[in-house]
């Protein structure tokens, strides 16, 4: 190949065909991880679920865990968690002398 401009053609050819080849690969890797899901949907598991694992498996354990710890933090706050709903049946289970009335600022 010749070189023009101080580009060599043959090594700029080398850098292109390499790019084609991973880009190749990739959509190979795409289409595997396709069916790959699909057998799992099939199978009967929530590929949504599976996704969120894949992520937090990537995340570092301080990085988990803090997200776990302000997501609890979130549910209880909407009274969404097993934790929360557990604390709320052990409140209304256990006899009160106040009213169970809320203000908006304690609903908030």
């Amino acid at each position: 190949m010749t070189t023009f401009a101080g580009v060599s053609g043959s090594q700029l050819r080398q850098f292109i065909e390499q790019v084609e080849y991973l880009e190749e690969q990739k959509a190979a890797l795409a289409s595997d991880t396709r069916e790959v899901f699909a057998e799992a949907k099939f199978a009967g598991f929530d590929v949504k679920v599976i996704r969120q694992i894949l992520k937090m498996r990537k995340m570092d354990q301080d990085e988990l865990r803090e997200l776990e710890e302000v997501l609890d933090v979130y549910l209880q706050a909407l009274n969404m968690s097993s934790r929360a709903t557990k604390e709320v049946e052990e409140e209304s289970a256990s006899p009160s002398s106040t009213s169970h009335t809320e203000t908006k600022a304690e609903a908030a």
